[in-house]
């Protein structure tokens, strides 16, 4: 049986309450308001690829490595962050330190939330070596912000990641090249994860006028506006083109 990995997730290591962090500031949201919509995907989806696990097959398994990376289910693009860009006051801002497991040859969980500034932990927990490499996805462009090899079962590694440009980063081993995985960085509370139906919903929004953009580790991004009033709903959607 092939090996699927479409799951999203949120890894948290720990969770604490923030005062404030990185120019945003926590303030008292009374009657904020919400946007919420669908995420849609429309044209040719990309067929799964394939990759050969052609060593460490004790460890890895010896089939066929298959990763879903535009998953898409009845029209509806998962494995998706919806966030509001550049926000610089708000409600409470919680930490979320991504913690990452290299077992059985496969970044677990695939798809994972943290927050900006804070620590990102990998641990190898396999007896064969891998290699944590991590980007900062900006765009087309990729920049490494971790890039560490773990020979030993049990190894973990521990870097505070403090991403700029972009919104997320990309997972690979330089070892095992079937490995793959994406992480979205929070830089304030206002984010999602799609459901698995491509809906979502971001709450406790100060009335205003928004930034308003989806974040997919593959696709890249869509973007979008929103003006929020109080106790209101306002509705955004977007939509992803296959080739």
């Amino acid at each position: 049986m092939k090996k699927i990995i479409t799951s999203i997730a949120f890894a948290t290591a720990a969770t604490l309450s923030l005062p404030s962090m990185a120019g945003y500031k926590v303030i008292d949201v009374s009657n904020g308001g919400s946007i919420s919509g669908k995420v849609n995907f429309t044209g040719k989806d990309a067929a799964p690829i394939v990759y050969k696990v052609a060593k460490d097959k004790a460890t890895c398994g010896t089939e066929d490595r298959v990763i879903d990376y535009v998953d898409v289910k009845d029209g509806a693009l998962r494995n998706v962050v919806v966030y509001l860009d550049k926000v610089k006051a708000g409600k409470k801002f919680d930490k979320i330190e991504a913690k990452i497991d290299q077992k059985g040859c496969a970044f677990m969980p695939f798809m994972s939330v943290m927050t900006n500034d804070t620590l990102f932990e990998a641990t190898n927990s396999d007896p064969v070596l891998h290699n944590i490499h991590t980007y900062e996805i900006m765009g087309r462009a990729k920049k490494t912000v971790m890039n560490v090899s773990q020979p030993k079962q049990g190894a973990t590694t521990k870097k505070k990641v403090k991403l700029k440009r972009g919104a997320g980063m990309k997972l690979e081993c330089d070892a095992h090249d079937f490995m793959h995985g994406f992480v979205f960085v929070a830089k304030n509370p206002y984010y999602a994860v799609v459901a698995e139906d491509g809906t979502y919903t971001i709450s406790g929004i100060p009335a205003g006028k928004y930034k308003v953009k989806a974040w997919h580790g593959t696709l890249g991004e869509k973007k979008g506006k929103a003006e929020v009033t109080a106790g209101g709903t306002t509705t955004v959607d977007f939509t992803f083109k296959g080739k």
